[in-house]
């Protein structure tokens, strides 16, 4: 299949699928991979369809945590029809109100609410024994992602033999305080960018194809420390308790309230190091326009939470020093 059929194909395709020779499709939205999203009218109703060109993307993964999370009670798409040797999928429409824009001093104790509430529900009732592991692999991996695009390629800064030792001390405190947290389910991208507002107060809930089973506060540190907003530091704290005393009520072993805030605080730094490199590789290797904006609010969560422990501090000063007076914003020649 040409490129330039696939629009075309795309939409015979959607039409078919729906029975409707009048079906239009426009843009709904594109994520951070190769997938895209489509929106059509039909039947008195809207519908998304997601184009995941095979070559460069897995539906199988999609797939399945939306049938997990549905089967659950969470409010995730309902397949309508699929096409995996194309790569298309027909669902049900979500809604287009995503939480980042309507995130407000009047709307996030009642918003970040219900996400509180789904996600406790996807890490009590979700199995998630089957799926791979956020092991010292995996966690170690997604870091490195940091010196190569972020030190590298966006600043120009090779590390030296001792400055690696820096590095690799703060990358092991991470994932030892990871691995050390009651395993879950993971999503890995709950964030306000993957909500969407729903009609009966249950957030509609995107882009979990890549979830695994690992750290239980990953999730809660993606959505109170989301990379395109901030909240007052005792704010976030206080969620992070009311969460913590929710989930042991529920079972999960969360530890007291200082031990849980620590975990919650390295997970965070784990987190924010790989979007530092990520959002960099998004704009130099594919073309994602924007995502350099988003990095300074991902490197004062890094300075400031990483300041706070011993363990991380060296890391911090050796990010500062790379850094130097210039604005991250700006890319490298």
């Amino acid at each position: 299949m040409s490129s330039s059929s696939r629009p075309a194909q795309r939409l015979l395709w959607a039409q078919t699928a729906l029975e409707d020779p009048n079906l239009q499709l426009h843009s709904a939205s594109a994520d951070a991979s190769f997938r895209s999203y489509w929106r059509g009218e039909s039947g008195g109703r809207t519908w998304i369809v997601m184009d995941a060109p095979p070559d460069k993307e897995d539906t199988g993964p999609w797939l399945a945590m939306a049938k997990r999370l549905t089967d659950a009670g969470l409010n995730a798409p309902a397949v309508r029809a699929v096409d995996a040797e194309r790569g298309f999928v027909l669902m049900s429409d979500l809604g287009t109100r995503l939480f980042l824009p309507e995130l407000g001093e009047g709307t996030v104790d009642t918003l970040y609410g219900q996400a509180l509430d789904a996600l406790l529900r996807m890490q009590t009732r979700l199995p998630s024994d089957d799926l791979p592991p956020y092991d010292e692999a995996r966690l170690v991996a997604e870091m490195e992602l940091m010196p190569t695009w972020f030190f590298e390629r966006h600043l120009g800064f090779t590390p030296e033999c001792e400055q690696w030792d820096v590095i690799e001390s703060a990358f092991r405190a991470l994932v030892n305080a990871a691995a050390a947290q009651t395993p879950v389910f993971v999503h890995r991208d709950y964030h306000s960018r993957n909500l969407l507002i729903g009609e009966s107060g249950d957030p509609g809930i995107l882009d979990f194809q890549d979830a695994v089973r690992g750290p239980m506060t990953y999730d809660l540190v993606s959505l109170l420390r989301d990379c395109y907003i901030e909240w007052p530091q005792a704010r976030v704290e206080a969620w992070v308790e009311g969460y913590r005393q929710r989930a042991e009520a529920a079972g999960l072993r969360t530890g007291d309230a200082a031990r849980f805030l620590r975990a919650f605080d390295l997970m965070g730094l784990q987190r924010h190091l790989k979007v530092l490199g990520i959002f960099c590789r998004l704009y130099y290797r594919d073309g994602k326009a924007g995502y350099l904006n988003d990095l300074p609010l991902v490197w004062k969560y890094t300075r400031e939470v990483g300041r706070r422990h011993p363990e991380t501090a060296e890391l911090v000063a050796l990010i500062e020093q790379a850094i130097g007076d210039r604005d991250i914003r700006l890319p490298s020649a």
